[in-house]
């Protein structure tokens, strides 16, 4: 089991959920390549493309993020992703943790609309996930 004992895993999360707020992420590692321990790393107000110079080649992490965009002309949506990152470079035994570990995320990461599996930094461009998001999310009114 992961520890995501840390208070401050939960008002990070609080953070970047409330609309009172910048934050629209964070990001979460593990305390050391042998701890089962997440701690909170960062928090950050610049979206995917800012969490994406976060990330380590070498590491096993997991990011929340707030994404906003413009379902068409008249309305703005916000929606939530679940980001589980396996660096290129992630050490075997901490890859084959991570699908037990993500259960334990997930219990504490609870509201999100779209899980994004990321290998390489490029996985977490904005538009391709804004993509997915609006097919997900229903109506579309601009034929996407």
């Amino acid at each position: 089991m992961a520890d995501l004992s840390d208070p401050k895993i939960d008002e990070a999360y609080q953070d970047v959920r409330s609309d009172k707020t910048d934050t629209n992420w964070l990001l979460l590692d593990y305390e050391s390549d042998r701890s089962d321990k997440l701690q909170l790393t960062s928090t950050g107000s610049g979206g995917l493309a800012e969490l994406r110079e976060q990330l380590d080649d070498g590491k096993a992490s997991y990011a929340y993020v707030r994404v906003q965009y413009a379902n068409d002309k008249e309305s703005k949506r916000e929606k939530f992703i679940l980001v589980i990152w396996i660096g290129p470079n992630c050490k075997v035994m901490r890859k084959a943790k991570i699908s037990v570990h993500t259960a334990d995320v997930k219990s504490v990461l609870r509201v999100y609309s779209m899980e994004v599996p990321a290998r390489e930094k490029d996985d977490l461009k904005e538009e391709p996930i804004i993509v997915k998001l609006r097919k997900a999310g229903g109506a579309s009114y601009d034929g996407v």
